[in-house]
């Protein structure tokens, strides 16, 4: 997989979510460097990352990681993931083989109508930033159109830099792998917890006014995790990265220390 490194000291991987890129820690990655080697991956089928046969399902994506701290040596490795990737690293604490585990915001705890809710909202807008893909990077200029595209997802889409959002609408809107993942997200079974304690510390990070991944459904992490501890965001949306990036690298530095 693409990664890109910085930073000096402990080594921390970064795994973004459904339609991200390592660009998607642009807000808390070089804060984040200046006190941890940070390496953020592209998930297969996402930013400069080719697309492998399983990557249109979860499990497809968790060994791809594996195989990534494998290859590269990187076993024990703290991790940090949002969205998804919170997903795909709490996946990673239950099998053991990481170290410290940050999940911001994970999917996987959605039941009932909630799972239609996930696959119907998300699946739209994956459909309607594939037609207006030309039109992204002047959208994203303004801060209307920005909150209009973005308001499931930050709390403050007004306040988020252009640049950012262009580079993540547009990111999604060519992940070839999406509605695959979308439906295997919105359909696949619930997240385990593990068997047994985990042997490194877990931290759920929520923003209570994430409108994707409903804050009820903390709840229902942190049952399937007992040891972990719940950080709740107050105020910010889907991805705390951006919405309160200084609280955000606080929480992944005091849980990963």
């Amino acid at each position: 997989m693409h990664h890109i490194e910085r930073g000096a000291g402990r080594k921390l991987l970064l795994v973004h979510g459904l339609g991200g890129s390592w660009r998607s820690w642009t807000p808390i990655l070089d804060t984040l460097g200046a006190q941890r080697t940070v390496i953020a991956i592209d998930l297969p089928g996402h930013g400069a990352s080719p697309t492998e046969a399983d990557s249109g399902a979860f499990n497809g994506l968790v060994r791809s990681v594996e195989h990534h701290i494998t290859a590269h040596n990187l076993s024990g490795i703290d991790i940090v993931g949002s969205s998804m990737g919170a997903r795909i690293a709490l996946e990673l604490a239950r099998r053991g083989g990481v170290g410290n585990v940050v999940a911001l915001d994970p999917g996987g705890f959605w039941r009932g109508w909630e799972r239609g809710f996930f696959r119907t909202t998300i699946g739209l807008s994956g459909r309607l930033l594939r037609a207006i893909r030309p039109a992204l990077p002047l959208l994203s200029r303004n801060a209307a159109s920005r909150t209009a595209l973005l308001a499931q997802l930050s709390a403050r889409p007004w306040a988020l830099a252009p640049e950012l959002v262009a580079t993540e609408l547009t990111g999604l809107s060519l992940t070839l792998t999406f509605d695959a993942l979308v439906d295997d997200l919105a359909t696949g079974p619930e997240q385990l917890g593990p068997a047994a304690a985990s042997t490194g510390r877990v931290v759920i990070g929520w923003g209570r006014k994430d409108r994707l991944c409903l804050p009820r459904q903390a709840t229902r992490a942190i049952a399937a995790f007992p040891s972990a501890q719940l950080h709740w965001f107050k105020k910010s949306g889907h991805f705390p990265a951006w919405d309160m990036p200084a609280e955000t690298v606080e929480m992944i530095l005091s849980a990963t220390r």
